[in-house]
């Protein structure tokens, strides 16, 4: 019976170890996915400054 209880003991320790890793691979790919659109927003931004600035005349 004591052997039963450590095997159903042990299972449970391992799903606990499954859910970090899971929950690690969920953050490490939306940080991923956040540095992605950053810098493809930044290059959009960055040109719309400058179609601006071009555009702006100095009297």
């Amino acid at each position: 019976m004591t052997r039963g209880l450590m095997f159903v003991r042990s299972l449970v320790r391992r799903d606990e170890g499954q859910d970090l890793l899971e929950y690690a691979l969920l953050v490490a790919l939306i940080a991923l996915g956040c540095v992605a659109a950053v810098t493809l927003a930044g290059d959009q931004v960055e040109a719309a400054f400058n179609a601006i600035a071009g555009a702006i005349t100095v009297p």
